[in-house]
């Protein structure tokens, strides 16, 4: 199976550095075939016969704590979940994706309705957003347009983490769209 893994927080501000050369040496110690890594921020592409993606995060957060002396967060999905939540991205069609980012949730998100504009469980996490930007929380993903530039907003991993109570970590749309293209060749 083709599997996507996303690390939490790494070579972020000079901390929690992994070299993804480091990266991939360790997936291929740990018999996974077929390893890419995508720039620097904890992006692997790779296969697996293992087919429980919650064993996948375990055995490779604890390899990395042990080989690294890193606890990184540790979020796998397969292809097919990838290709879903990026073709659902409500923004897409009607806004520069220079802008779109995609906040990966760790787990669903409970008593959603994706068919409302507001998501109004979650109407104190869409009061932050400033005028200009977008946001649509569905179960599993927070799509996010800022124009102002990810730095700027306060839609952050940190800020979204504290409010659903989920590990998160955001990825733009070019980046989740070359992870997307490098799964496809596989």
């Amino acid at each position: 199976m083709i599997y996507i893994c996303l690390l939490r927080g790494i070579n972020v501000s000079g901390k929690n550095i992994i070299k993804m050369n480091d990266l991939k040496i360790l997936f291929e110690e740990l018999t996974f075939q077929n390893v890419v890594t995508y720039i620097q921020s904890g992006n692997i592409v790779f296969t697996s016969t293992e087919t429980n993606k919650k064993i996948l995060e375990k055995i490779i957060q604890e390899n990395i704590k042990e080989k690294f002396a890193l606890n990184i967060p540790v979020m796998i999905m397969t292809k097919d979940y990838l290709a879903e939540i990026f073709n659902k991205n409500p923004f897409s069609a009607t806004k520069n994706t220079d802008f779109l980012h995609f906040t990966f949730l760790s787990k669903k998100i409970e008593n959603i309705d994706e068919n409302t504009d507001e998501n109004k469980n979650h109407a104190n996490i869409i009061e932050k957003k400033s005028e200009n930007e977008d946001i649509f929380i569905a179960e599993n993903v927070v799509y996010l347009h800022c124009p102002d530039g990810y730095g700027n907003t306060k839609l952050t991993n940190t800020f979204l983490e504290n409010k659903l109570k989920i590990t998160a970590t955001t990825r733009n749309w070019k980046t989740t769209n070359e992870i997307l293209k490098i799964a496809e060749k596989k």
